[in-house]
């Protein structure tokens, strides 16, 4: 990996990092503002940084939400097997 792409992807990560803290989702927008003043290539490897991480991000909340739906179902129709049957037929 080139200097150039090793400084893009520290300032990525600690930009997204100081986001929640900031509290604003589109700081880094701001970040690339300044950079493409001051140099439009490390300005481009630092955009394609933060893109990776955000898709990684979106990838991976919905790899999570898509396992959890699927275990939640899994845990309800085990919880429905271990219910138990009234046999009695009483219903209460």
């Amino acid at each position: 990996m080139s200097a150039l792409q090793l400084l893009a992807d520290k300032l990525a990560d600690d930009v997204l990092a100081a986001e929640a803290e900031l509290g604003d989702d589109r700081f880094y927008e701001k970040i690339a503002q300044v950079l493409m003043a001051a140099s439009p290539t490390f300005q481009e490897a630092y955009i394609t940084s933060i893109r990776v991480r955000l898709a990684e991000r979106r990838g991976r909340e919905y790899l999570e939400r898509a396992l959890a739906a699927k275990r939640g179902l899994i845990a309800e129709a085990e919880a429905e097997e271990e219910t138990p049957v009234d046999v009695a037929g009483s219903g209460h």
